[in-house]
């Protein structure tokens, strides 16, 4: 698929859709900002969560309307997905018998538009049918923009990581899993000093200070919403899952996302007294995890290297990032874009080993 070949569907009055690109929706791998596991994702889109899962289908039609087709041939997604992130042209065309539904609108933000037609819109819905699909705000902080700044940081592991040193525990390691430190700033996600030091002040949105150091290169942002096994067709701009057919071209407006505007950096302050007790209920859930298992995809594994596994968990209010090998970072609803490191100490690793065990992995 190029972006200039039609895809026959049943949107808009039998229009055609030009493809721009293409999400899973498994148990696995599913757009977070959609919800904290599978099945609250798939209610989010008005599905069923069957465990085969679905693929998502993103483009326009013939008058430059958004529309998300969504379709049980989840291997042809996946084959299509595969495809471009090898740098291969794939014609993704779902047979009209796999369409599940056709809804409005994007729930991811996109910065590609099909050429030769208008620029994107949301399609006007009438009485009773459901509103156009939207993206979450990035002005904003909520749970969707939580998941979203965790994405972020395990895409950006090795940046955010270089940025604690030994010296960012002091005080608390040794203890347990409640070993950790603040990450206090409103700069971009990894924005902070590559020395952990005190946080400097400024006000959300403000940039790095002149007195910090060049940024980490290759940096990516939440509304990317890439899996750590970073699939990615060619041509045209960076989309939520970096997953796009060839030959988009560059959508007007595009919005800065809040790892490119407020998400804060990792500092080694010290955790008050807020951040501790948040940390260690974070904890207790996680080891409830175990006991009691969380609705598919709450817990998911990804490819990490040199052996290890990238874990991504999410629960009331919070989303961590941890590896298998290493540390964790944790993101709260109630600690606006601040990072919370979790030292590793003698608990964590067995922790992490049976969150693994446990977690849904990528076909």
């Amino acid at each position: 698929m190029t972006g200039t070949e039609p895809v026959d569907t049943d949107v808009a009055d039998d229009d055609a859709l030009y493809v721009l690109t293409a999400v899973l929706l498994t148990p696995a791998q599913f757009p977070s900002l959609l919800g904290d596991d599978y099945p609250e994702a798939c209610e989010a889109l008005g599905l069923e969560p069957y465990a085969e899962g679905y693929g998502l289908v993103l483009g326009q039609d013939g008058q430059g309307a958004r529309w998300t087709v969504v379709v049980d041939d989840v291997s042809l997604v996946a084959v299509a997905i595969a495809s471009w992130d090898c740098g291969m042209e794939y014609d993704l065309s779902p047979d009209e018998r796999s369409v599940v539904v056709a809804l409005p609108g994007w729930p991811v933000a996109l910065a590609v538009a099909a050429p030769h037609v208008p620029a994107p819109h949301d399609p006007e819905t009438g009485p009773g049918e459901p509103p156009p699909l939207t993206p979450p705000d990035p002005a904003e902080w909520g749970s969707a923009q939580r998941r979203l700044g965790a994405d972020a940081v395990a895409l950006q592991w090795a940046a955010w990581r270089d940025q604690l040193g030994d010296d960012a525990f002091a005080g608390t390691a040794g203890t347990g899993d409640a070993a950790s430190a603040g990450a206090t700033g409103e700069g971009d996600a990894a924005g902070a000093s590559e020395k952990p030091g005190p946080a400097d002040e400024r006000a959300p949105g403000e940039g790095a200070s002149a007195q910090e150091p060049p940024q980490p290169p290759s940096r990516r942002t939440p509304d990317e919403e890439q899996t750590p096994d970073d699939q990615r067709a060619p041509g045209g701009q960076q989309t939520p899952d970096d997953q796009r057919a060839p030959g988009g071209q560059q959508a007007d407006g595009e919005q800065r996302t809040p790892g490119e505007q407020q998400a804060g950096g990792p500092r080694a302050t010290g955790a008050d007294g807020d951040a501790q007790g948040a940390l260690q209920r974070v904890l207790a859930e996680l080891h409830g995890y175990l006991e009691e298992p969380p609705p598919p995809g709450r817990v998911r594994s990804g490819f990490a290297p040199g052996g290890a596994r990238t874990l991504r968990a999410d629960g009331p209010g919070w989303s961590v990032v941890a590896r298998t090998d290493d540390i964790a970072f944790v993101l709260l609803d109630e600690m606006p874009r601040e990072v919370l490191p979790i030292g590793r100490g003698p608990q964590l690793p067995s922790l992490l080993a049976a969150l693994d065990a446990m977690a849904v992995r990528p076909a």
